[in-house]
Order: C-alpha cells, then structure tokens, then sequence
C-alpha cells in the first residue's frame, strides 16, 4: 500500500497534509506519533473507513484486518465463537492454536463479560489472524495492558506474524513496542500531521532485545525525535 500526498480535514480542522507512506508486504509498520495527531486517521484511510481529501492511495490488498483499541467482541458469543466466526472454514486445532498463543487456554468457553479488559482484547487479536488478511491494522491494541504483559503480547504478534507472513500497520504510543516490531518506524508530526522520521531495523524480530547496542541507540533517537516535537508544540500553544 501506498500513500501519496494524502491530505484530510475534519471541518475547518487540518489534519493530514501531503503524508507520503508506503508499506511492504510481509513487514511490520510501526506508526509513532503525538496524541491527537492523526494516527488513526491514517489506519481509517488505508483501512476505506474514511476517504481522503486529496492525495492517492495505491491499494493492492483484497482483504484487510482491523483490530481497534476497544475489543468489539460479540458479548452473547464465547471466547471460542468470537474468533471462529469471521473464518467458518478455520479448523478446531487452528483455533484453539490462536487461543492458546494469546494466553486464553482454559477461557475458551467463557464470554466476554467473563473477561478482563485484557483478556478481551487478546481474542480480539486472536480473532483478526484468524480473519487471515493480507494486511492487519493495529490500532493501539495493547494499551490496555500493564507493561509486562504488553511485551509478553508483542512476542506472540511476532510468533503469530511469522506464521501468516502478511503486512501490519501497528500503531502505538510505546517506544518499545515499536523497536521490537516494526521492521520500519514511521513518526508522525502534529498540526498538521505529515511523516517525520522514517527509521528501519533490519534486525530479525525473533533476535531482538532491548538491551541490544543497537536497539539502545533506536530508542534514543526516538525518543529526541519526539521530545523535540513535543517543546515545538508546547512553544507553539504558548
């Protein structure tokens, strides 16, 4: 998929402006940003939810996944029907399979009342690998989750990932998140929105950690990146 100088305002408010993005297939995108600056925005557009103002989008996916920061589970279905039911043909074993990678062993049965507002949203991502698409968008899915159990999370997208082989679009407000996933990290600026920085990480996701050398000099990067952004829109405001 690709973005070219895609522009969209919501009233008088501007919020992409001249965005150019591209995403391989069989990679991660990790998409960085402000709060508030456009980032699902950006997920809307590629996934045809909303359409641009201006700009082209070269769209050659068929089929696309979405999974949003709220669960969306059918509350009067199981943990077990919710994932199976946008794949019918899916098998038991590849089902309990998913079940199992996103730590619901045992909650098969159990519906979403039953559940924790984690709980919920790892069947909701079990449920999009099932949909199988070409490619998944990822709207802050683990945000919801204390620290450890988002990165236990992050190596079962990894694991899950390598099965199906097909393009993420993962956005996040965690730094780490995106160093451990995205073979490219896209920064996003605010007011309007267009892309900042692009940076890609060419180490394997399975042999990542974060005390890497290098993954340590990633990390700072990003994080002067966005700490500059940040003084530019407090001086901004002010």
């Amino acid at each position: 998929m690709r973005m070219e100088g895609i522009c969209k305002s919501f009233e008088e408010i501007k919020v992409l402006h001249n965005l150019n993005l591209t995403v391989d297939e069989k990679e991660i995108t990790c998409i960085l940003g402000p709060s508030g600056c456009g980032k699902s925005t950006v997920l809307n557009i590629m996934a045809g939810i909303i359409k641009p103002d201006g700009g082209v989008l070269k769209d050659n996916k068929n089929k696309v996944g979405y999974v949003f920061q709220e669960d969306r589970l059918l509350p009067w279905k199981t943990v077990y029907e919710n994932i199976k039911i946008v794949n019918k043909k899916a098998t038991d074993l590849k089902v309990k399979n998913l079940v199992n990678i996103v730590g619901l062993n045992n909650f098969e049965n159990k519906y979403p009342a039953q559940l924790s507002g984690g709980m919920r949203q790892r069947c909701s991502i079990a449920r999009a690998f099932n949909f199988e698409s070409e490619m998944l968008l990822m709207d802050e899915p683990f945000k919801s989750l204390d620290y450890d159990l988002r990165i236990k999370m992050v190596k079962s997208l990894i694991d899950i990932w390598h099965k199906w082989n097909n393009s993420v679009v993962f956005v996040t407000h965690e730094i780490d998140e995106a160093i451990l996933l995205g073979n490219k990290i896209v920064v996003l600026s605010k007011n309007p929105c267009t892309v900042d920085t692009i940076v890609n990480i060419n180490i394997p996701q399975h042999l990542r950690s974060l005390d890497d050398r290098e993954l340590i000099g990633v990390r700072t990067r990003l994080i002067k990146i966005l700490s500059k952004q940040k003084k530019e829109s407090t001086f901004k405001s002010a």
